[in-house]
């Protein structure tokens, strides 16, 4: 059951909004290099304006292509597993817990290198325009 949760006396003067959900089962999601990729917060989804966010399993083996993002900074973070990060030409270990930021222009990359699922959320700033992505990153409805 439910309950309200108190309110510290700063947050009374909060506005009043509607809260938003986006589970997993319905997201848009991109399969590619044996990773799924789900779009849990797209630009003007929610009406968000400076975020977007990913949740991605990995499959052992699994890597992604490089690529990079111009004007967009990014982080990852090493939800489960462990893997190969490579940012511009360094390639470090990363695991459970990690944050990894990428810089707007980086080359940036992750490889599931274990024997194990990996997982990561990954947050974008300013949000990508998903009509705007090439077909290998591409989401598809569901």
């Amino acid at each position: 059951m439910l309950t309200e949760i108190d309110a510290e006396p700063q947050a009374k003067s909060l506005k009043e909004v509607a809260m938003h959900i986006q589970p997993l089962s319905s997201a848009p999601v991109n399969e590619r290099g044996g990773q799924k990729s789900y779009l849990l917060l797209g630009r003007e989804q929610f009406d968000s304006k400076n975020l977007a966010i990913t949740w991605v399993d990995c499959a052992p083996g699994s890597m992604q292509a490089v690529h990079g993002h111009p004007d967009n900074e990014q982080v990852y973070v090493v939800v489960r597993g462990r893997g190969v990060m490579q940012v511009g030409g360094e390639m470090q270990e990363v695991s459970e817990g990690t944050l990894v930021f990428i810089p707007p222009g980086a080359a940036h990359a992750i490889k599931n290198a274990s024997d194990e699922p990996l997982m990561f959320v990954s947050a974008t700033s300013p949000p990508f325009d998903p009509a705007e992505l090439d077909a290998y990153f591409a989401y598809k409805q569901r």
